[in-house]
Protein backbone atom coordinates (compact mmCIF):
# COMPACT_ATOMS: atom_id res chain seq x y z
CA UNK A 1 0.00 0.00 0.00
CA UNK A 2 1.66 3.09 -1.40
CA UNK A 3 1.22 6.61 1.17
CA UNK A 4 -1.64 7.95 -1.34
CA UNK A 5 -3.48 4.72 -0.57
CA UNK A 6 -3.05 4.79 3.32
CA UNK A 7 -3.99 9.03 3.34
CA UNK A 8 -7.37 8.25 1.25
CA UNK A 9 -8.27 5.52 3.74
CA UNK A 10 -7.37 7.29 6.86
CA UNK A 11 -9.94 10.21 4.93
CA UNK A 12 -12.59 8.06 4.53
CA UNK A 13 -11.84 6.54 8.12
CA UNK A 14 -12.36 10.25 9.57
CA UNK A 15 -15.66 10.84 7.86
CA UNK A 16 -17.42 8.01 8.91
CA UNK A 17 -16.17 8.52 12.27
CA UNK A 18 -17.70 11.94 12.05
CA UNK A 19 -21.26 11.02 10.55
CA UNK A 20 -21.58 8.78 13.10
CA UNK A 21 -20.83 10.71 15.61
CA UNK A 22 -23.41 13.23 14.00
CA UNK A 23 -25.78 10.88 13.98
CA UNK A 24 -25.13 9.80 17.51
CA UNK A 25 -25.76 13.62 18.31
CA UNK A 26 -28.47 13.91 16.47
CA UNK A 27 -30.41 10.83 17.82
CA UNK A 28 -29.98 12.10 21.02
CA UNK A 29 -30.74 15.56 20.36
CA UNK A 30 -34.55 14.00 18.77
CA UNK A 31 -34.84 11.61 21.90
CA UNK A 32 -34.50 14.37 24.60
CA UNK A 33 -37.01 16.43 22.10
CA UNK A 34 -39.16 13.57 21.81
CA UNK A 35 -39.16 13.00 25.94
CA UNK A 36 -39.38 16.81 26.39
CA UNK A 37 -42.35 16.70 24.12
CA UNK A 38 -44.05 14.32 25.99
CA UNK A 39 -43.48 15.38 29.10
CA UNK A 40 -44.89 18.63 28.05
CA UNK A 41 -47.98 16.61 26.76
CA UNK A 42 -48.21 14.48 30.09
CA UNK A 43 -48.09 18.26 31.57
CA UNK A 44 -50.92 19.80 29.54
CA UNK A 45 -53.14 16.43 30.01
CA UNK A 46 -52.74 17.22 33.59
CA UNK A 47 -53.76 20.94 33.64
CA UNK A 48 -56.25 19.81 31.91
CA UNK A 49 -57.42 17.22 34.55
CA UNK A 50 -57.11 20.17 37.15
CA UNK A 51 -58.81 23.02 35.27
CA UNK A 52 -58.06 25.00 38.95
CA UNK A 53 -55.84 25.18 41.62
CA UNK A 54 -57.30 25.03 45.28
CA UNK A 55 -55.63 27.62 46.92
CA UNK A 56 -58.15 28.34 48.93
CA UNK A 57 -61.53 27.06 49.80
CA UNK A 58 -64.99 28.48 48.71
CA UNK A 59 -68.17 27.78 50.01
CA UNK A 60 -71.74 28.83 49.48
CA UNK A 61 -71.03 32.52 50.93
CA UNK A 62 -67.65 33.34 49.37
CA UNK A 63 -68.90 36.50 47.53
CA UNK A 64 -65.59 38.50 47.36
CA UNK A 65 -64.84 37.68 43.52
CA UNK A 66 -60.76 38.79 44.82
CA UNK A 67 -61.05 35.26 46.92
CA UNK A 68 -62.21 33.12 43.53
CA UNK A 69 -59.90 34.87 41.91
CA UNK A 70 -57.04 32.98 43.58
CA UNK A 71 -58.43 29.51 42.35
CA UNK A 72 -59.17 31.08 38.83
CA UNK A 73 -57.25 33.30 37.95
CA UNK A 74 -57.53 33.21 34.27
CA UNK A 75 -60.72 34.07 34.27
CA UNK A 76 -60.55 36.43 37.11
CA UNK A 77 -58.05 38.37 35.14
CA UNK A 78 -60.89 38.65 32.31
CA UNK A 79 -63.48 39.87 34.83
CA UNK A 80 -61.39 42.73 36.26
CA UNK A 81 -61.21 43.97 32.84
CA UNK A 82 -64.92 44.90 32.83
CA UNK A 83 -63.74 48.31 34.07
CA UNK A 84 -62.90 48.99 30.34
CA UNK A 85 -65.00 51.31 28.52
CA UNK A 86 -64.76 51.24 24.70
CA UNK A 87 -67.41 52.80 22.27
CA UNK A 88 -69.20 50.87 19.59
CA UNK A 89 -71.02 53.26 16.86
CA UNK A 90 -74.52 51.99 18.97
CA UNK A 91 -73.46 50.84 22.56
CA UNK A 92 -70.78 51.33 25.16
CA UNK A 93 -69.44 54.50 26.29
CA UNK A 94 -66.34 56.81 26.58
CA UNK A 95 -65.08 58.12 29.68
CA UNK A 96 -66.53 60.86 30.84
CA UNK A 97 -64.90 62.93 33.05
CA UNK A 98 -66.60 64.25 36.37
CA UNK A 99 -65.84 66.26 39.38
CA UNK A 100 -66.80 64.25 42.68
CA UNK A 101 -68.71 65.41 45.21
CA UNK A 102 -69.52 64.21 48.36
CA UNK A 103 -73.23 63.20 47.04
CA UNK A 104 -71.33 61.27 43.95
CA UNK A 105 -67.76 60.56 44.11
CA UNK A 106 -67.49 59.20 40.97
CA UNK A 107 -64.76 60.74 38.38
CA UNK A 108 -65.72 59.30 35.38
CA UNK A 109 -68.92 58.09 34.10
CA UNK A 110 -70.65 57.31 30.51
CA UNK A 111 -72.15 59.91 28.07
CA UNK A 112 -75.73 60.67 28.77
CA UNK A 113 -78.22 59.91 26.49
CA UNK A 114 -80.38 62.54 27.38
CA UNK A 115 -78.51 65.00 25.87
CA UNK A 116 -77.55 63.32 22.68
CA UNK A 117 -81.40 62.73 22.47
CA UNK A 118 -83.58 65.37 24.08
CA UNK A 119 -86.82 63.84 22.74
CA UNK A 120 -86.08 61.19 25.52
CA UNK A 121 -86.89 63.91 28.07
CA UNK A 122 -89.91 64.19 26.53
CA UNK A 123 -91.13 60.93 26.46
CA UNK A 124 -90.11 60.24 30.26
CA UNK A 125 -91.62 63.39 31.27
CA UNK A 126 -93.11 62.92 34.85
CA UNK A 127 -90.08 60.19 35.18
CA UNK A 128 -86.98 59.61 36.91
CA UNK A 129 -85.16 58.65 33.90
CA UNK A 130 -85.46 61.90 32.40
CA UNK A 131 -83.66 62.97 35.04
CA UNK A 132 -80.53 60.79 34.30
CA UNK A 133 -79.85 58.20 31.41
CA UNK A 134 -76.40 57.28 30.60
CA UNK A 135 -74.69 54.70 28.10
CA UNK A 136 -74.14 51.55 29.45
CA UNK A 137 -70.79 50.14 30.91
CA UNK A 138 -69.44 47.03 32.14
CA UNK A 139 -70.32 44.94 35.06
CA UNK A 140 -67.78 46.70 37.07
CA UNK A 141 -70.06 49.90 37.78
CA UNK A 142 -72.81 48.15 37.55
CA UNK A 143 -73.76 49.48 41.40
CA UNK A 144 -71.94 52.00 41.96
CA UNK A 145 -73.92 53.41 38.66
CA UNK A 146 -76.94 52.54 40.15
CA UNK A 147 -76.39 54.02 43.41
CA UNK A 148 -75.06 57.44 42.18
CA UNK A 149 -77.46 57.95 39.41
CA UNK A 150 -79.53 61.42 39.55
CA UNK A 151 -82.41 59.20 39.46
CA UNK A 152 -81.82 58.18 43.55
CA UNK A 153 -82.51 61.79 44.02
CA UNK A 154 -85.06 62.56 41.50
CA UNK A 155 -87.56 59.84 42.94
CA UNK A 156 -87.28 57.01 45.54
CA UNK A 157 -85.75 53.92 44.66
CA UNK A 158 -86.81 50.78 46.32
CA UNK A 159 -84.15 47.90 47.24
CA UNK A 160 -85.75 46.09 44.39
CA UNK A 161 -83.30 47.55 42.00
CA UNK A 162 -79.83 45.48 43.70
CA UNK A 163 -81.98 42.08 42.43
CA UNK A 164 -79.74 43.04 38.78
CA UNK A 165 -77.42 45.48 40.29
CA UNK A 166 -74.87 43.96 42.69
CA UNK A 167 -73.98 40.28 44.36
CA UNK A 168 -77.38 39.26 46.17
CA UNK A 169 -77.19 35.80 46.63
CA UNK A 170 -75.83 35.74 49.80
CA UNK A 171 -77.30 39.26 51.71
CA UNK A 172 -80.94 37.58 50.52
CA UNK A 173 -80.18 34.65 51.97
CA UNK A 174 -78.67 36.43 55.05
CA UNK A 175 -82.02 38.49 55.32
CA UNK A 176 -84.00 35.75 55.06
CA UNK A 177 -82.28 33.20 57.62
CA UNK A 178 -81.04 31.08 54.56
CA UNK A 179 -84.84 31.36 52.38
CA UNK A 180 -83.40 33.39 49.47
CA UNK A 181 -86.97 33.93 48.32
CA UNK A 182 -87.68 35.01 51.63
CA UNK A 183 -84.38 37.15 51.72
CA UNK A 184 -85.42 38.60 48.14
CA UNK A 185 -88.99 39.74 49.38
CA UNK A 186 -87.68 42.04 52.08
CA UNK A 187 -84.73 43.37 50.12
CA UNK A 188 -87.87 44.33 48.19
CA UNK A 189 -89.34 46.26 50.63
CA UNK A 190 -86.45 48.28 51.93
CA UNK A 191 -85.38 51.59 51.00
CA UNK A 192 -82.49 51.38 48.67
CA UNK A 193 -80.19 53.31 50.40
CA UNK A 194 -81.18 50.73 53.51
CA UNK A 195 -80.34 47.65 51.11
CA UNK A 196 -77.43 49.13 49.96
CA UNK A 197 -75.51 49.09 53.06
CA UNK A 198 -76.43 45.10 52.78
CA UNK A 199 -73.99 44.62 49.44
CA UNK A 200 -70.65 45.22 49.06
CA UNK A 201 -69.76 43.74 45.04
CA UNK A 202 -71.56 44.04 41.63
CA UNK A 203 -72.28 40.84 40.18
CA UNK A 204 -69.59 38.05 41.54
CA UNK A 205 -68.36 34.83 40.63
CA UNK A 206 -71.19 33.20 43.20
CA UNK A 207 -73.95 35.13 41.32
CA UNK A 208 -73.60 32.35 38.41
CA UNK A 209 -71.15 29.28 39.72
CA UNK A 210 -71.74 26.29 42.45
CA UNK A 211 -68.71 27.16 44.54
CA UNK A 212 -68.02 23.40 45.03
CA UNK A 213 -68.47 22.65 41.78
CA UNK A 214 -68.06 25.38 39.65
CA UNK A 215 -71.37 24.47 37.46
CA UNK A 216 -72.98 27.36 36.18
CA UNK A 217 -77.15 28.61 38.12
CA UNK A 218 -79.22 30.73 38.86
CA UNK A 219 -79.17 32.48 41.88
CA UNK A 220 -81.48 35.52 41.12
CA UNK A 221 -85.29 34.61 42.37
CA UNK A 222 -87.15 37.06 39.86
CA UNK A 223 -85.80 34.59 36.86
CA UNK A 224 -86.29 31.58 38.72
CA UNK A 225 -89.98 32.18 39.20
CA UNK A 226 -90.28 34.14 35.75
CA UNK A 227 -88.88 31.26 34.04
CA UNK A 228 -91.27 28.79 35.53
CA UNK A 229 -94.07 31.36 34.73
CA UNK A 230 -93.09 31.37 30.93
CA UNK A 231 -92.74 27.32 31.14
CA UNK A 232 -96.09 26.78 32.26
CA UNK A 233 -97.58 28.79 29.79
CA UNK A 234 -96.23 26.49 27.39
CA UNK A 235 -97.22 23.10 29.29
CA UNK A 236 -94.04 22.46 31.24
CA UNK A 237 -95.28 22.49 34.89
CA UNK A 238 -93.23 23.08 38.40
CA UNK A 239 -90.00 24.10 36.40
CA UNK A 240 -87.22 24.05 38.09
CA UNK A 241 -84.13 25.80 36.12
CA UNK A 242 -81.49 24.68 38.10
CA UNK A 243 -82.30 21.13 37.67
CA UNK A 244 -84.34 21.03 34.31
CA UNK A 245 -82.10 23.37 32.17
CA UNK A 246 -79.36 22.29 30.10
CA UNK A 247 -76.02 23.17 30.53
CA UNK A 248 -76.29 25.53 27.42
CA UNK A 249 -79.68 27.08 28.03
CA UNK A 250 -77.55 28.15 31.32
CA UNK A 251 -75.54 29.97 29.02
CA UNK A 252 -77.92 32.10 28.35
CA UNK A 253 -80.26 32.14 31.52
CA UNK A 254 -77.22 33.18 33.96
CA UNK A 255 -77.49 36.33 31.27
CA UNK A 256 -81.03 36.11 31.56
CA UNK A 257 -81.06 36.75 35.36
CA UNK A 258 -80.64 40.40 34.87
CA UNK A 259 -80.95 41.55 31.34
CA UNK A 260 -84.62 41.59 31.12
CA UNK A 261 -88.00 43.14 31.05
CA UNK A 262 -89.37 43.18 34.72
CA UNK A 263 -91.81 45.31 36.66
CA UNK A 264 -92.48 46.35 40.64
CA UNK A 265 -95.42 45.00 42.01
CA UNK A 266 -97.47 46.54 44.54
CA UNK A 267 -96.53 48.21 47.36
CA UNK A 268 -93.89 46.05 48.74
CA UNK A 269 -92.23 46.05 45.10
CA UNK A 270 -92.19 43.02 44.44
CA UNK A 271 -89.41 41.95 41.31
CA UNK A 272 -91.96 40.43 38.86
CA UNK A 273 -90.72 39.20 35.06
CA UNK A 274 -94.24 39.64 33.30
CA UNK A 275 -93.44 36.53 30.93
CA UNK A 276 -97.28 34.62 31.66
CA UNK A 277 -98.47 35.04 28.32
CA UNK A 278 -95.09 34.71 26.66
CA UNK A 279 -91.79 36.70 25.63
CA UNK A 280 -93.04 39.20 22.53
CA UNK A 281 -93.56 42.93 23.28
CA UNK A 282 -97.13 42.39 22.59
CA UNK A 283 -97.40 39.49 25.11
CA UNK A 284 -96.09 41.51 27.79
CA UNK A 285 -97.88 44.76 27.16
CA UNK A 286 -100.86 42.41 27.13
CA UNK A 287 -100.29 40.79 30.44
CA UNK A 288 -99.68 44.56 31.44
CA UNK A 289 -103.32 45.69 30.31
CA UNK A 290 -104.68 43.04 32.07
CA UNK A 291 -103.10 43.63 35.53
CA UNK A 292 -103.39 47.49 34.79
CA UNK A 293 -100.26 48.34 35.51
CA UNK A 294 -98.24 51.77 34.82
CA UNK A 295 -94.79 53.20 36.07
CA UNK A 296 -96.11 56.50 36.14
CA UNK A 297 -98.65 59.19 34.32
CA UNK A 298 -97.43 60.97 32.09
CA UNK A 299 -96.13 64.60 32.89
CA UNK A 300 -97.76 66.25 29.79
CA UNK A 301 -100.42 64.32 28.31
CA UNK A 302 -101.81 62.45 31.90
CA UNK A 303 -101.71 59.11 30.43
CA UNK A 304 -100.84 55.96 32.52
CA UNK A 305 -97.40 54.85 30.36
CA UNK A 306 -95.23 51.82 30.94
CA UNK A 307 -90.94 52.21 31.18
CA UNK A 308 -89.15 49.54 29.32
CA UNK A 309 -86.14 48.37 30.98
CA UNK A 310 -83.44 46.00 29.05
CA UNK A 311 -85.27 42.95 27.47
CA UNK A 312 -81.79 41.57 25.74
CA UNK A 313 -83.03 38.15 27.17
CA UNK A 314 -86.64 38.54 25.63
CA UNK A 315 -85.36 40.26 22.11
CA UNK A 316 -82.65 37.67 22.20
CA UNK A 317 -85.19 34.67 22.02
CA UNK A 318 -86.96 36.00 18.59
CA UNK A 319 -83.58 35.71 16.98
CA UNK A 320 -81.97 33.62 14.72
CA UNK A 321 -79.25 32.81 16.82
CA UNK A 322 -81.43 31.70 19.82
CA UNK A 323 -83.24 29.68 17.25
CA UNK A 324 -79.72 28.46 16.45
CA UNK A 325 -78.69 26.93 19.85
CA UNK A 326 -76.81 29.84 20.43
CA UNK A 327 -76.32 31.27 23.72
CA UNK A 328 -75.18 34.37 25.07
CA UNK A 329 -72.12 33.26 26.42
CA UNK A 330 -71.02 32.21 22.99
CA UNK A 331 -70.77 35.33 21.92
CA UNK A 332 -70.44 37.93 24.85
CA UNK A 333 -68.13 35.86 26.27
CA UNK A 334 -66.54 33.03 23.91
CA UNK A 335 -64.39 29.94 24.69
CA UNK A 336 -60.58 30.62 24.43
CA UNK A 337 -57.30 28.86 25.01
CA UNK A 338 -55.11 29.85 28.05
CA UNK A 339 -52.08 27.34 27.42
CA UNK A 340 -53.96 23.27 28.08
CA UNK A 341 -56.78 25.37 29.26
CA UNK A 342 -60.58 25.97 27.47
CA UNK A 343 -61.79 28.75 29.25
CA UNK A 344 -64.76 31.40 28.88
CA UNK A 345 -63.38 34.79 28.48
CA UNK A 346 -65.08 36.70 31.67
CA UNK A 347 -64.19 40.02 30.16
CA UNK A 348 -68.01 40.14 29.03
CA UNK A 349 -68.19 43.11 26.13
CA UNK A 350 -69.85 43.38 22.69
CA UNK A 351 -68.58 41.06 20.43
CA UNK A 352 -68.02 43.94 17.91
CA UNK A 353 -64.81 44.30 20.17
CA UNK A 354 -63.89 40.66 19.98
CA UNK A 355 -65.08 39.74 16.32
CA UNK A 356 -61.85 36.86 15.88
CA UNK A 357 -63.44 34.92 18.67
CA UNK A 358 -67.12 35.66 19.39
CA UNK A 359 -68.09 36.01 15.11
CA UNK A 360 -65.49 34.36 12.82
CA UNK A 361 -65.97 30.75 15.33
CA UNK A 362 -68.95 30.31 13.08
CA UNK A 363 -69.06 32.94 10.18
CA UNK A 364 -65.98 32.20 7.82
CA UNK A 365 -66.10 35.75 6.45
CA UNK A 366 -63.53 38.93 6.81
CA UNK A 367 -64.24 40.81 10.18
CA UNK A 368 -64.71 43.69 8.54
CA UNK A 369 -67.32 41.77 5.96
CA UNK A 370 -69.13 41.09 9.58
CA UNK A 371 -68.55 44.19 11.22
CA UNK A 372 -70.64 45.98 8.45
CA UNK A 373 -73.08 43.64 8.56
CA UNK A 374 -74.03 43.91 11.90
CA UNK A 375 -73.77 47.82 11.58
CA UNK A 376 -76.10 47.74 8.66
CA UNK A 377 -78.74 46.29 10.96
CA UNK A 378 -78.24 48.79 13.43
CA UNK A 379 -78.31 51.83 11.28
CA UNK A 380 -81.59 50.54 9.66
CA UNK A 381 -82.42 49.70 13.64
CA UNK A 382 -81.63 52.90 14.37
CA UNK A 383 -83.57 55.19 11.37
CA UNK A 384 -86.97 53.19 12.10
CA UNK A 385 -86.10 53.75 16.09
CA UNK A 386 -85.45 57.80 15.10
CA UNK A 387 -88.99 58.04 12.98
CA UNK A 388 -90.50 56.38 15.66
CA UNK A 389 -89.19 58.69 18.29
CA UNK A 390 -90.49 61.55 15.80
CA UNK A 391 -93.97 60.08 15.98
CA UNK A 392 -94.45 59.76 19.35
CA UNK A 393 -92.97 63.18 20.18
CA UNK A 394 -95.53 64.79 17.96
CA UNK A 395 -98.36 62.86 19.14
CA UNK A 396 -97.36 63.60 22.65
CA UNK A 397 -97.26 67.64 21.80
CA UNK A 398 -100.86 66.96 20.35
CA UNK A 399 -102.26 65.31 23.30
CA UNK A 400 -100.75 68.09 25.12
CA UNK A 401 -102.34 70.79 23.33
CA UNK A 402 -105.49 69.37 23.06
CA UNK A 403 -106.38 68.27 26.72
CA UNK A 404 -104.72 72.31 27.39
CA UNK A 405 -107.89 73.37 24.77
CA UNK A 406 -110.18 71.23 27.53
CA UNK A 407 -110.49 68.25 24.93
CA UNK A 408 -113.41 65.61 25.70
CA UNK A 409 -112.14 62.70 28.11
CA UNK A 410 -113.56 59.85 25.83
CA UNK A 411 -110.98 61.52 22.97
CA UNK A 412 -108.09 62.02 25.82
CA UNK A 413 -108.18 58.34 26.51
CA UNK A 414 -108.76 57.12 23.47
CA UNK A 415 -105.75 59.05 22.37
CA UNK A 416 -103.83 57.70 25.58
CA UNK A 417 -103.97 54.24 24.90
CA UNK A 418 -102.38 54.80 21.78
CA UNK A 419 -99.81 56.80 23.22
CA UNK A 420 -98.96 53.68 26.07
CA UNK A 421 -98.92 51.04 22.91
CA UNK A 422 -96.19 53.24 21.20
CA UNK A 423 -94.23 54.20 24.19
CA UNK A 424 -94.00 51.04 25.59
CA UNK A 425 -93.00 49.16 21.93
CA UNK A 426 -90.41 52.19 20.71
CA UNK A 427 -89.11 51.88 24.54
CA UNK A 428 -88.52 48.17 23.89
CA UNK A 429 -86.18 48.56 21.19
CA UNK A 430 -84.30 51.75 22.73
CA UNK A 431 -83.85 50.18 26.69
CA UNK A 432 -82.97 46.62 24.29
CA UNK A 433 -78.54 47.19 24.17
CA UNK A 434 -77.57 45.59 20.67
CA UNK A 435 -79.95 48.08 18.73
CA UNK A 436 -81.95 45.60 16.82
CA UNK A 437 -79.26 43.37 16.34
CA UNK A 438 -79.97 40.40 18.36
CA UNK A 439 -83.53 39.86 16.69
CA UNK A 440 -83.77 42.62 13.58
CA UNK A 441 -86.83 41.69 11.62
CA UNK A 442 -88.53 41.46 14.98
CA UNK A 443 -86.85 44.86 16.56
CA UNK A 444 -88.40 46.44 12.83
CA UNK A 445 -91.73 44.96 13.93
CA UNK A 446 -92.07 46.79 17.10
CA UNK A 447 -90.74 50.18 15.53
CA UNK A 448 -93.22 49.94 12.72
CA UNK A 449 -96.24 49.28 14.91
CA UNK A 450 -94.93 51.73 17.46
CA UNK A 451 -94.92 54.48 14.56
CA UNK A 452 -98.27 53.32 13.67
CA UNK A 453 -99.56 53.32 17.22
CA UNK A 454 -98.73 57.14 17.22
CA UNK A 455 -100.07 58.16 14.24
CA UNK A 456 -103.37 56.79 14.61
CA UNK A 457 -103.28 58.38 18.05
CA UNK A 458 -103.18 61.41 16.27
CA UNK A 459 -106.24 60.78 13.77
CA UNK A 460 -108.24 60.42 17.01
CA UNK A 461 -107.19 63.69 18.55
CA UNK A 462 -107.58 65.45 14.48
CA UNK A 463 -110.93 63.79 14.03
CA UNK A 464 -112.22 65.15 16.85
CA UNK A 465 -111.32 68.36 16.31
CA UNK A 466 -113.15 68.43 12.79
CA UNK A 467 -116.00 66.79 14.01
CA UNK A 468 -116.49 69.89 15.97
Amino acid sequence: MNANSETEQIRKTKRLTTILLVAVITSAVLAVAVVALLVNIMERKQEARNPFYRVVDLNDETVDPDVWGKNFPLQYEGYKQTVDMVHTRYGGSEAVPRTPTEADPRSIVARSKLEEDPKLKKIWAGYAFAADFREERGHAYMLDDQTFTARQQAAPQPGTCLHCHASVYVPYKKAGNGDLIKGFELFNQMPFAEARKLVTHPVSCIDCHDSQTMELRVTRPGFIEGIRTLKASQGVQNYDVNTMASRQEMRSFVCGQCHVEYYFKGPEKRLVYPWSNGLKVDQIYDYYQKVGHKDWIHAETGASVLKAQHPEFEMWNQGIHARSGVACADCHMPYKREGAFKISDHHVRSPLLNLNRACQTCHKWPEAELQARVLTIQERTFELRNAAMTALTELIADIKTAREAGLAQETLERSWEFQRRAQFYVDFVESENSMGFHAPQEAARILALSIDHARQGQIVLRSSVSAK
